[in-house]
């Protein structure tokens, strides 16, 4: 199946040399990672505040205990695995391939599955630090906590490093992600709807030869794409020879 979508996507990938990947919560699906917008994603579920309100930086401070009632639940799966898609983009950068992969998501599985140059927009659930004295904390030490985490040093409040609505992406980051993406020779974009911004306006600065477009349904946004395979993009990838 999608032999001849998988034959293209290989033509293009052995021509390059500087890939970067975009990718988004369809990367993790397969990893039993929900998403956020498909019909079943958590945004289509009956809480008693909205996934929206819960996930801002306001909800953050004024309902705390709330915010982590739904994150530690929802958003911190722990014993995720990394799927075939992010086997094969570390393969593809161990083997020279991939220059970086830039994500939307914020569950750390590239990094476990061995990739080095990640560019997290939205930040990481592995990362979390007090917000008084800055220690750092790990996840599984979030995860843990009774309620709300607390510092052990100074016993100020523990927060994500993840970009939360109302927040500002990291400036780093934001230049970091453009520069790859102008630098590649080809962008692969898989698991994303293109719908969140300012995170998919980063794809309009790739200038090089191949764009290809990886994802289970149709992008919110036009993508003049050099091809368009809509499938999982594990099963996909899987299939590509490094």
């Amino acid at each position: 199946m999608y032999e001849r979508e998988v034959e293209e996507l290989q033509k293009m990938i052995d021509e390059s040399s500087s890939i970067v990947f975009f990718g988004g919560a369809g990367v993790s699906t397969e990893s039993h990672i929900p998403d956020f917008r498909s019909a079943d994603g958590i945004y289509h579920q009956a809480y008693k505040y909205s996934p929206e309100q819960v996930v801002s930086h306001s909800f953050f401070m004024q309902h705390t205990e709330a915010f982590y009632d739904f994150y530690k639940e929802k958003m911190m799966i722990l014993d995720a695995k990394p799927n075939p898609a992010h086997l094969k983009l570390a393969e593809l950068e161990q083997a020279g391939k991939l220059s970086a992969v830039v994500t939307q998501n914020i569950d750390g599985l590239h990094q476990a599955a061995g990739s080095r140059k990640v560019y997290e927009l939205h930040g990481s659930i592995m990362r979390n630090y007090c917000m008084d004295c800055h220690a750092s904390f790990s996840a599984e030490y979030v995860k843990e906590s009774e309620g709300v985490p607390r510092c052990e040093k100074c016993g100020g409040l523990v927060k994500p490093d993840v970009v939360l609505y109302e927040e500002s992406l990291d400036s780093d980051v934001i230049q970091g992600t453009i520069r790859v993406i102008g630098n590649a020779d080809m962008l692969l974009i898989g698991g994303t709807s293109l719908v969140v911004y300012p995170a998919a306006g980063f794809i309009d600065y790739f200038q090089g030869k191949y764009l290809a477009v990886i994802n289970k349904s149709e992008t919110g946004r036009a993508v003049k794409a050099d091809l368009t395979i809509a499938a999982p993009i594990g099963q996909i990838l899987g299939q590509v020879h490094v």
